[in-house]
């Protein structure tokens, strides 16, 4: 799956089309009281390693205005705008996020990709921004621990492709 693929998914209202439930299945939703599937509302957190956590999460927070996990009560909690979100598993032997040693990517909306690749690199931090394509603007950047980072400027609806 690409980039355009993805971005593509993500702006698709559409559920995705589901395989014919496997046998058995009448007999559990019977146990469900035959309602329909509960679903997640969004992604409540995201958990990885780094060889030097606080360094890193002050990287995130400066740079990308991502407020950390609060240390007590009232400090500010990050709040995503509502947008839409791909969540795509690739193939294991995919290229698609650079280093073979890297297993994820974060991807994050931006409202201005200028804006903030200006923003970046006066930090210091390369990046390499895509031509546009349908679903919007890519750049891809990592962070200081080498994990990729995609930012997406979706696409406006009545924006030309």
């Amino acid at each position: 799956m690409g980039r355009n693929q993805l971005g593509i998914a993500a702006q698709t209202p559409i559920q995705p089309k589901v395989s014919p439930p496997p046998a058995g299945a009448a007999v559990r939703d019977a146990i469900a009281g035959g309602t329909e599937m509960e679903k997640v509302t969004g992604i409540g957190g995201f958990f990885f390693r780094a060889k030097d956590p606080k360094a890193l999460g002050r990287w995130y927070q400066q740079h990308l205005g991502i407020a950390l996990t609060p240390s007590s009560e009232g400090d500010p909690v990050w709040e995503q705008e509502a947008g839409p979100t791909a969540f795509a598993p690739f193939k294991e032997t995919s290229d698609y996020f650079g280093d073979a040693q890297k297993v994820w990517m974060l991807n994050f909306r931006v409202r201005d990709l200028d804006k903030m690749a200006a923003q970046l690199r006066a930090a210091g931090i390369e990046l390499k921004i895509y031509p546009p394509d349908p679903t919007g603007r890519f750049a891809r950047v990592h962070d200081p621990e080498g994990n990729p980072i995609e930012l997406w400027q979706p696409a406006k609806p009545d924006a030309p492709h």
